[in-house]
């Protein structure tokens, strides 16, 4: 990494030059964090789940920087979100990139890291990350870039934080050994760097993925599940099980925060704060949950943004424009000073971010669209997906469901009206039936329920069958449970919203846009695969 690539001796060679000011980029990105953090629940208003989490250094980037409401994942899933992500494209246009198993980077296609590491800037990254450069073979965090020496305890955040406290350390002293290794592994970075040369850093903790420990978010964080009641959103049973399984994602949630305050001091100590953007975001909504991960509803693609870029525009403006998260790879490079491949369809946000307006800041920014192909193969009768595209504005969502006759969350295995798994399996064993749902203790409380006449809606919700169109009204019904593609009076915008989401499929080249079958149909997107 002390070497200048190829690339950079060819564009040095040819009159480019990197300008000594180009600032240092820290991109703190968190496993399956939807859009909850403290900064939201002002712009919510009293009454919202994001009343109980505390993220003090996520609210404080958005505070000395740009928080945005609206921003969404191409698609709830880690490997194509990322996929997006690091390509600045549609997940669609990333090959094998666009499904979680089977899934290989395509070195051809264009990637953020490793244009910025052409171009002189010092690249690594610290847990789950899918980076180019990385064996194809190799564990997560085990890449050229990778820096981890410190340890990766701070990954399985309730797991460990909870066996130290058994072991006899006190709840602080836990806490304290793992954000240590956070530290750790940010001080092995900078350490590597060659004298001033910018750096991007992507900080991606597995928390807040699953499993993590029931009553953590109670014990580590003090999150009472009962403050949560009334708060739920209305497609998930708000009973005790339900809001503890909650308050323990929001607990690893603010284990995160504690991480990003970890990298935020690190940057102070050195100097190099008010020379460094801070991105801070999700990868998609939250796992083992009704209508969150492996869903297009917002409780699945909605993801928290906030961004502090210092000497751009006004620090704590709020801003309603819609973000894709593609148009995070050509925001960086702009940053960088590397020119944006033709092939990106993100849009850079430093115009937005420059231009010291709140609210809706470019009308162009009005809708952004979602996909979805397949999460994991194992799950349905021949490794098939359930392909979905959605439109979302700030209005309305639309959402196209190309199979109707799949089962959206994956078949019901050993489920009938008299019989199911043990909920211990459930809990634990995501593939006991619906595998595109993560185990949970809210997974296992919903099935055991699924006859109870009070909580049966919530098992059709989760795992049912749903029509091929589905249209909901965003500010009348925020939890997206009232289906409209077939009411008469919203024909008009059903059709609009079609139509613009069809046009943005066949300019990006979406298999999908023409109907019928497509690659995505055919091995080796469907079927077992196995890795070159």
């Amino acid at each position: 990494m002390k070497s200048v690539s190829v690339l950079s001796a060819l564009l040095l060679a040819s009159g480019f030059s990197f300008a000594a000011d180009r600032p240092n980029i820290l991109f703190a990105f968190a496993d399956d964090w939807g859009r909850y953090a403290s900064a939201y629940a002002v712009a919510e208003g009293p009454g919202s789940v994001n009343d109980a989490v505390k993220t003090p250094n996520f609210d404080r980037v958005a505070r000395e920087g740009v928080l945005f409401l609206n921003c969404h994942v191409t698609a709830p899933s880690c490997t194509p979100c990322r996929s997006s992500l690091l390509s600045g494209q549609y997940f669609w246009r990333t090959g094998r990139g666009a499904i979680l198993q089977g899934a290989v980077w395509d070195d051809a296609i264009p990637s953020y890291p490793l244009l910025l590491n052409d171009a002189g800037y010092h690249i690594g990254e610290t847990y789950k990350v899918w980076t180019p450069g990385t064996p194809r073979d190799a564990p997560y965090g085990a890449g050229r870039f990778a820096y981890e020496k410190a340890g990766g305890g701070f990954n399985g955040f309730s797991q460990r934080a909870t066996a130290l406290v058994k072991g006899g350390r006190s709840i602080a002293e836990a806490k304290a050994e793992l954000l240590a290794q956070v530290g750790g592994n940010f001080d092995a970075f900078l350490a590597d760097r060659d004298g001033s040369a910018p750096f991007c850093y992507w900080f991606g903790p597995t928390n807040v993925h699953r499993k993590w420990i029931k009553g953590s978010g109670k014990a580590l964080w003090g999150i009472d599940p009962d403050e949560l009641e009334g708060k739920m959103p209305a497609f998930l049973p708000d009973v005790h099980a339900v809001r503890e399984d909650f308050a323990d994602y929001l607990g690893e949630v603010q284990a995160f925060d504690a991480g990003l305050g970890v990298l935020l001091e690190a940057l102070e100590a050195a100097g190099e704060l008010d020379n460094t953007v801070v991105v801070v975001s999700g990868d998609h909504g939250a796992p083992g949950f009704p209508n969150g991960k492996c869903n297009l509803y917002d409780f699945g693609t909605a993801v928290p943004l906030a961004v502090r870029w210092p000497g751009k525009g006004e620090p704590g403006r709020v801003v309603e424009d819609f973000v894709n998260i593609t148009d995070l790879a050509p925001t960086f490079l702009e940053a960088g000073g590397v020119a944006v491949p033709e092939v990106m369809t993100g849009r850079s946000l430093v115009p937005v971010i420059d231009s010291g307006k709140s609210g809706l800041v470019d009308p162009g920014r009005s809708w952004v669209v979602t996909g979805r192909e397949r999460h994991v193969a194992q799950v349905r009768p021949g490794g098939v997906g359930y392909p979905q595209r959605a439109i979302r504005t700030a209005e309305h969502l639309y959402i196209v469901n190309f199979k109707p006759d799949r089962y959206p969350m994956g078949d019901p295995y050993h489920i009938t009206p008299d019989s199911a798994p043990p909920l211990d399996k459930l809990e634990n064993n995501t593939f006991a039936t619906a595998g595109d749902i993560d185990a949970s203790p809210t997974k296992a409380w919903i099935v055991a329920h699924r006859n109870d006449p009070e909580w049966a809606k919530f098992y059709e919700i989760a795992i049912g069958k749903r029509p091929g169109e589905e249209l909901y009204d965003r500010r009348a019904d925020p939890d997206q449970m009232h289906n409209l593609a077939d009411d008469p009076a919203y024909a008009e915008i059903k059709a609009g919203l079609r139509a613009r989401l069809m046009a943005e499929l066949e300019r990006t080249a979406d298999p999908r846009a023409g109907g019928g079958e497509c690659i995505f149909d055919r091995p080796p997107f469907v079927g077992k695969l196995e890795s070159p």
